[in-house]
């Protein structure tokens, strides 16, 4: 049975492929286009996955949207009467595009899907978002019976929702509905802070670490009353997104002290003090539903989905704090896994098929669903743009990658098929040197072209993730957050304690700072031999030369960019940035080798 879910027309639009129950493609439509977090149909990321399978649109059995668009329309109906006259400009923005193009969505689709082949609608399933998002966690996850809990913006109208997968069903049993959201609440903070919302939450939990959590009464005490049981209420009158066409008012802004910070303005500590406060409170509220969930569904497993499971910090709190003893988060957590979630959902729901799954193992195949190139069509590439480069065997190319990295080099690392998701996870990835006290600085302004507080994850070899981090558990898709151990931490002296803000910056945490955030923690992805071998290989290389197992893993992408997808792109990011070696397939190129001239881009200036 072919199936294909679909994710479109809000944000992060992507197609999924699923075979006899198995994911064989997905991939999201901003690595084709190179418009990041593109919201359009995903035609690009459905030929890719057709393509992938040797399938026309004939063989498809049927297309799942992943969510009910007349149900969120309604909520949008419900949400603009009972607000009324407050709202007017809003509403008349949105409703000349919901009548003229949403509402009729499903024709729509099928007129989408009809430039691939002969489709028709009697083809074409919906189902509801947040059960989209459930299926996108439970079904590939290691466990036959697991609680789930999703919590996001909104999807329809439902914002958080616990339930139980058992087999090849689920059951959501519990739900909040807009306007109280968590999502929704962080993304708010997101836009106060200066940020893109939808885009720039992970920036403000990187912001965390560098302010105090001053904020944590006033949050609790004016916008969100918690109950015992994870359920809140999110108080609306300090908030817009309801009415207006922005996430705050006035109101919010007399609260915390000031306007809204200007995109790209200066960071002050009261900006990282409201971030560390937020962050707080997310964590709170998280771990109240956690537990509510550990009370209420009689599992020790739990599934995570939704744009606010990429919190990974939270996660970690989660996991530590022991209600569950495993926990197995989407790796495309935000509305782009939604599309592996629809069809999944068909395949097992709709058309009762038991789930394959292996003993320990989940169906992700390590989120390496995307495209991937031969040598010979690498070759041709790099040779038509006038590369310079040496074809080596897979020993020689680590080796030289090795020796690149142990001198302070950056790399630019292609290999196989591109990550489904937010993360790179070693295909799509740039590598360096972690026990480099300046490589964070240097990565960040000299070749990621983005602001300096921003912190970068470790990639660590499965076996070794307890000896350098404290974490006992598998993270292959850098979803949790985990202190470093203390023997490796260095000690702050007096007058390091007392800094503050972005001065905290530069104070090396232990003996790998480039992967050390200003509280010691880290963004860890633990590297298996099974599902990345090349990527082990060079893991395990690094570590026989250094003695550390552990190397920087940064998204092989510049600020704004999508990551790349195909080898001109990393081709163009190599000779525009920063980067040393572009190691892609079996060819290595050096820097200082190359004779093409690419425009260059900028430094960023920094906060």
């Amino acid at each position: 049975m072919n199936i294909i879910g679909i994710s479109a027309y809000y944000h992060d639009s992507a197609a999924a492929l699923i075979q006899s129950g198995r994911i064989v493609a997905a991939a999201q439509e901003e690595r084709f286009s190179r418009r990041k977090h593109d919201a359009r149909f995903p035609g690009a990321a459905l030929k890719f996955c057709l393509t992938e399978a040797n399938l026309s649109i004939r063989d498809i059995d049927c297309v799942v949207y992943y969510e009910q668009p007349m149900r969120k329309f309604q909520r949008l109906l419900k949400t603009y009467l009972s607000t009324a006259p407050a709202g007017f400009t809003s509403f008349a923005t949105a409703m000349p595009l919901w009548l003229q193009d949403k509402l009729s969505l499903q024709r729509r689709l099928v007129n989408e899907i009809t430039a691939f082949g002969r489709f028709d609608a009697q083809r074409l399933l919906f189902t509801e978002h947040h059960l989209s998002h459930a299926a996108s966690a439970f079904y590939p996850s290691p466990f036959t019976q697991a609680a789930i809990l999703v919590i996001d913006g909104v999807g329809e109208d439902a914002t958080t929702s616990i339930g139980v997968g058992e087999q090849n069903q689920i059951c959501l049993a519990q739900q909040l509905r807009f306007p109280h959201s968590l999502g929704l609440l962080y993304a708010a903070f997101t836009y106060y802070l200066g940020f893109k919302v939808n885009s720039g939450e992970y920036k403000v939990m990187g912001l965390a670490p560098y302010g105090v959590p001053i904020y944590v009464d006033t949050i609790f005490q004016h916008l969100i009353d918690l109950k015992t049981d994870g359920s809140f209420r999110v108080r609306q009158e300090y908030f817009n997104y309801c009415t207006g066409l922005t996430m705050t008012n006035a109101r919010f802004a007399d609260l915390f002290g000031g306007p809204r910070r200007a995109p790209e303005s200066l960071l002050t500590q009261r900006h990282f003090d409201i971030a560390a406060s937020i962050q707080v409170v997310t964590e709170h509220v998280m771990l109240a539903l956690t537990r509510h969930v550990a009370a209420s569904v009689d599992s020790r497993n739990l599934c995570l989905a939704g744009g606010v499971a990429l919190n990974c910090v939270a996660n970690g709190k989660i996991l530590n704090d022991g209600h569950f003893d495993r926990i197995w988060i989407q790796p495309a957590a935000g509305d782009a896994g939604n599309a592996i979630g629809a069809a999944l959902w068909a395949y097992h729901q709709q058309f009762q098929n038991q789930r394959q799954i292996g003993v320990g193992q989940d169906a992700m195949a390590g989120s390496y669903l995307g495209p991937q190139y031969s040598a010979e069509q690498c070759q041709r590439e790099l040779t038509a743009l006038g590369a310079v480069f040496e074809e080596l065997t897979e020993a020689d190319l680590i080796a030289a990658v090795v020796e690149a990295l142990s001198t302070g080099k950056v790399v630019g690392w292609f290999q196989g098929r591109m990550e489904y998701g937010p993360r790179a996870l070693g295909a799509r990835s740039i590598l360096a040197d972690p026990r480099q006290a300046d490589m964070q600085k240097v990565l960040n302004l000299k070749v990621k072209f983005r602001e300096s507080f921003r912190p970068f994850a470790p990639s660590v070899l499965a076996e070794d993730v307890a000896d350098w981090f404290e974490l006992d558990t598998e993270s292959p898709y850098m979803q949790l957050v985990a202190p470093v151990k203390q023997a490796l931490r260095i000690a702050m002296t007096a007058a390091e304690q007392d800094l503050f803000g972005i001065d905290k910056l530069n104070v090396p945490r232990s003996s790998i700072p480039a992967v050390t955030h200003v509280d010691y923690s880290a963004r860890v992805q633990t590297v298996h031999a099974e599902t990345n071998p090349l990527y082990y290989q060079l893991l395990s290389a690094f570590k026989q030369r250094t003695g550390c197992p552990v190397l920087v893993n940064t998204s092989f992408n510049v600020r704004g960019e999508p990551i790349v997808n195909t080898p001109e792109q990393a081709f163009t990011c190599f000779m525009t940035t920063g980067i040393d070696l572009l190691a892609i397939g079996s060819c290595l190129l050096y820097k200082n080798q190359q004779t093409t001239q690419v425009s260059d881009k900028p430094e960023f200036a920094p906060d």
